[in-house]
């Protein structure tokens, strides 16, 4: 047997963070993957698909350039060439998850599949390793739904989706959450027709129900086509195409396309572990844990998609650090909190959100303590001298002027966010951002303008304005 201050199970986002801090704080540390290092995030999640939206993001921005006095003749999209850019950024990214880089830490890498033989061991490659604590970060498969026919279909998920080298002349994606709606209109942007099938009544059901449904019109827009409130029911294949038959209440939906993307969530990685044998309670959620990160066994965390309730590697990072703390000092016993979790969809616009959403600021305070306040992109003079003027910000404020939420629309949302998730995460109030000298012309201002709203309401309005009209007229000096 070989004996570890610290095993972990898993080698994508969250157990690389785990694994490098627990070294660099003197444990010793083995790290077991089965595949490579670097997972979801760096192979079939946030880096090929965000480098494939700047593709079609470059595209875009070409074909806006004939209105700003640009000639320009055809331009023809390789997307045989378009996907060896996403390989090539992959590529470039992939060194910050090399396992030499950890090894160089002195962290054991170990490529195998590890399987709990009991509480405080496991198995790997015919080896047995003892560990004062583990932490399973073995994150999730692409959920695959009961669909008639489905099985004899072929499909894709993002789990495969980057290794296309030919264009759908119409991709068929069932699922309008970040993956559907983010890959639907970039692969539209590329030259597919692209239809969006969605059960529930809005896109992006997670996010502000009143941006989101903004955004679905702005996408709509750019001819992708997008069926609500639609249950996918029946797939064929047939000679030319796959038929997919979906119902819209009473009324039968039929759509064609030569490719089909699955866009319906993750399941968790949990199958073949020894979780029993480990003493570890899981579900089809995953691994339960308590908010220490902690499993039913004490010995062992877990964080990170097996964990939830966030599917994001900055979610799966933050939790990370949690774990490290809480393992190898248990007096710290640290608790998670996402009250102000920020997160991105990064269609163009870009949806982002901090904070409480309007909905659960008025059940947690009630209707007469919270206000919500708008700015529209298109009254930002950064945003109109970029043609982004698409978008809002939309600020959920309490009585007291603590700022309790805000979702962004527009251009860059994901970057601006985080001006607004600092404020709520300090508690500060809604002049602190008001107040602040923000450089002119920059998107940021739209943050101060949406802040000023709440100012112009209490200083322009009601009783001040009469006030200061009053005192000016005593103290004005008269004539002769």
């Amino acid at each position: 047997m070989e004996y570890f201050d610290l095993v972990v199970i898993g080698g994508g986002g969250a157990g690389l963070v785990t694994a490098s801090g627990a070294a660099q704080l003197g444990a010793k540390v083995a790290l077991i993957e089965k595949d490579r290092l670097g997972g979801e995030c760096l192979w079939t999640g946030c880096v090929p698909s965000k480098a494939l939206i700047e593709a079609a993001k470059t595209k875009r921005t070409i074909d806006r350039a004939r209105h700003q006095g640009f000639t320009l003749g055809e331009v023809r999209v390789d997307f045989a060439q378009v996907m060896d850019h996403v390989h090539e950024t992959i590529m470039a990214i992939q060194p910050h998850d090399d396992p030499g880089r950890f090894q160089a830490m002195g962290i054991e890498v170990i490529q195998g599949f590890a399987q709990f033989t009991g509480t405080d061991r496991v198995e790997v490659n015919g080896r047995t390793l003892v560990a004062r604590r583990f932490c399973i970060a073995t994150g999730g498969d692409a959920l695959v739904p009961p669909i008639e026919g489905l099985q004899s279909v072929p499909f894709l998920t993002h789990e495969n989706f980057f290794e296309l080298r030919k264009r759908p002349e119409h991709l068929l994606i069932i699922g309008a959450g970040p993956i559907g709606c983010e890959l639907g209109q970039a692969m539209h942007r590329l030259g597919s027709q692209v239809t969006l099938i969605e059960s529930l009544d809005c896109v992006l059901h997670k996010d502000d129900k009143e941006l989101a449904c903004m955004l679905h019109e702005i996408i709509v827009e750019e001819g992708v086509k997008i069926h609500v409130g639609t249950r996918a029911l029946k797939v064929e294949k047939g000679e030319s195409a796959i038929r997919l038959s979906c119902r819209r209440g009473e009324e039968d939906i039929v759509v064609e396309g030569d490719a089909l993307l699955l866009a319906t969530g993750k399941r968790p990685r949990t199958a073949g572990m020894g979780l029993e044998a480990a003493g570890v309670l899981f579900d089809k959620r995953g691994i339960q844990v308590d908010v220490s990160l902690q499993t039913s066994n004490p010995r062992i965390f877990a964080c990170g998609d097996i964990a939830g309730p966030y599917f994001f590697t900055h979610a799966a990072e933050y939790q990370a650090g949690i774990v490290i703390g809480n393992a190898l000092i248990p007096l710290l016993k640290r608790k998670v909190d996402y009250r102000v979790l920020p997160w991105c969809t990064y269609t163009d616009p870009e949806l982002a959100h901090a904070g409480l959403s309007e909905e659960a600021a008025r059940q947690q305070y009630g209707d007469d303590k919270v206000s919500v306040y708008r700015y529209e992109l298109k009254e930002n003079d950064r945003h109109i001298i970029e043609g982004q003027t698409l978008g809002r910000v939309k600020l959920v404020i309490r009585s007291n002027g603590k700022i309790l939420g805000c979702d962004i629309l527009g251009a860059q949302a994901g970057e601006l966010i985080h001006e607004y998730a600092l404020a709520i995460k300090k508690g500060l109030s809604v002049g602190a951002i008001s107040g602040l000298i923000h450089a002119y012309p920059t998107l940021a201002q739209a943050n101060k303008r949406a802040s000023d709203r709440y100012f112009g309401e209490k200083l322009f309005k009601g009783r001040i304005p009469k006030a200061i009209a009053w005192w000016l007229e005593k103290t004005r000096p008269k004539g002769d």
